[in-house]
């Protein structure tokens, strides 16, 4: 119920205060007090009745109705809510999107720097970072290491040349010093044999440690080396000179070679003093064999005199005779063993070629095939089975040959490409099956070898067994 103007309480005030004009407003006054009151008590009686009603009509509502309005009540609620949860999820987004936007500044800012970085630094530890590497092309060929170290001596002759004759570095000789031109060549002479002493000492570091793996990066730095130095000296127009350059780069070279020699030789000469073991040991064997033969012929042959001078007193003496004919087949035995032995000393081509493996070290189709000249060519299996290897080699064959050296070629030959170690021809190891093997024995040997197809190779299926037993 809207209120009328006249009924305000202020106005009422108003005309009591002029009471004492005639007396009218102090009437007037009174006439609006009482309608203001009557006005009131009927705004107080339309009130109730509103409740009343209110009351009446929510009596009426069924309890769904209710629940409903109390849902509607709830989603008005939850809807201020979300609103007010929208926005801020708006300010929050934003936020993000301002905190995602600096984070990239700075990521981009940290990957220039990071390439700025690569450009002058090929690698930043090498004993963490062992760069990807191309096959070395070696750009000489020479004999021996020798050679090499007296190319090497030759590149470092020609390399003090050019520093006595100043043309390691060039710089600008119209330099001044405060109007003095003397003062400024002394002062670019100073900067150049400062700058070249930095570029010599680390292109002696880089020489002195540079080898397979990281070849392509030392010549990289060697290269990255002189640019800097020349960017050092931009204010003189001091560079190394190209020539010094091109000798430092051959330096590094014949550096890296002169070691791939020296390995190759020390390789060389290993295997030629184990080779010079093996013939000692192996004529060590022949001569502990021969008097073993010979000791026990000339027993066996004081026997056989024995015999047969007993013989000639009873000469149809059944036990005597019987003795006779074993003592003769052993002697027989012994004079074939006697030529055997000169045999093998005679013929240095004879031995065994042992094909073994090792699937609990190298897994399997992994096959070692070398060749023996021992009279036991077993002892030379064991000893590749020590220490070095968790188990022993198992013998797939050990086929002796008049020509062993020409029938282990012929099979490392056919297998040239399959071999473990690429590098080092030495070590006799092939990635073949057993079947492949068997084909080229039987192409290039005539006689009947028997194969073991299946190792034992006891100790590792032991083990085997014995982790599965652990774990269950």
């Amino acid at each position: 119920m809207k209120k009328k103007w006249y009924l305000n309480t202020w106005l009422i005030c108003l005309l009591f205060a002029f009471w004492f004009a005639y007396g009218i407003p102090l009437l007037l006054g009174i006439v609006l007090l009482i309608l203001k009151n009557k006005a009131e008590k009927s705004a107080t009686e339309h009130t109730a009745q509103l409740e009343t009603e209110n009351t009446h009509l929510k009596e009426l509502l069924t309890p769904e109705m209710q629940d409903a309005h109390a849902l509607q009540m709830l989603v008005a609620k939850l809807q201020d809510e979300q609103s007010a949860a929208e926005l801020s999820l708006e300010k929050l987004r934003q936020d993000c999107q301002k905190e995602i936007h600096k984070k990239e500044d700075a990521l981009l800012k940290i990957e220039q720097e990071i390439s700025e970085k690569r450009k002058q630094l090929v690698q930043l530890d090498e004993e963490i970072i062992v760069q990807e590497f191309g096959l070395y092309q070696p750009q000489y060929d020479f004999a021996s290491a020798l050679d090499y170290k007296e190319k090497l001596a030759q590149i470092r002759a020609e390399q003090k040349e050019l520093i006595k004759a100043k043309q390691a570095v060039t710089g600008n000789t119209n330099w001044e010093v405060n109007g003095n031109k003397a003062k400024g060549r002394k002062m670019v002479s100073d900067t150049e044999k400062l700058l070249l002493r930095a570029f010599n000492n680390e292109c002696d570091d880089i020489i002195s440690r540079v080898k397979y793996t990281n070849f392509d990066a030392s010549l990289d730095r060697i290269y990255k080396s002189a640019e800097t130095i020349s960017k050092l000296g931009t204010v003189m127009n001091i560079s190394i000179n190209n020539k010094y350059l091109d000798l430092k780069v051959k330096e590094l070279r014949l550096a890296f070679e002169y070691q791939q020699k020296k390995q190759e030789e020390k390789e060389a000469l290993k295997a030629a003093r184990a080779e010079q073991r093996e013939q000692a040991k192996i004529q060590k064997e022949l001569d502990e064999q021969r008097k073993k033969i010979e000791k026990e012929q000339t027993h066996y042959q004081t026997a056989f005199e024995k015999i047969c001078t007993q013989l000639n007193l009873h000469p149809d003496d059944p036990d005597l005779l019987s003795k006779k004919q074993t003592l003769e087949d052993q002697l027989s035995d012994i004079d074939k063993a006697l030529t055997d032995i000169d045999y093998r000393q005679a013929n240095m081509k004879a031995g065994y070629v042992y094909i073994i493996s090792n699937i609990g070290a190298f897994g399997e189709n992994v096959y070692k095939i070398g060749m023996t000249r021992r009279l036991d060519p077993q002892e030379r299996v064991d000893e590749l089975g020590d220490a070095s290897v968790p188990f022993n080699f198992d013998v797939h064959a050990m086929i002796f040959s008049d020509d062993a050296p020409a029938l282990e070629a012929a099979l490392h030959k056919a297998f040239e490409d399959r071999k473990l170690n690429m590098v080092n021809r030495r070590r006799e190891f092939f990635n073949v099956t057993l079947d492949e093997i068997k084909d080229v024995v039987k192409k290039n040997f005539d006689k009947t070898v028997e194969f073991v197809d299946v190792p034992d190779a006891e100790q590792f299926r032991i083990s085997q067994k014995m982790k599965l037993n652990a774990q269950s």
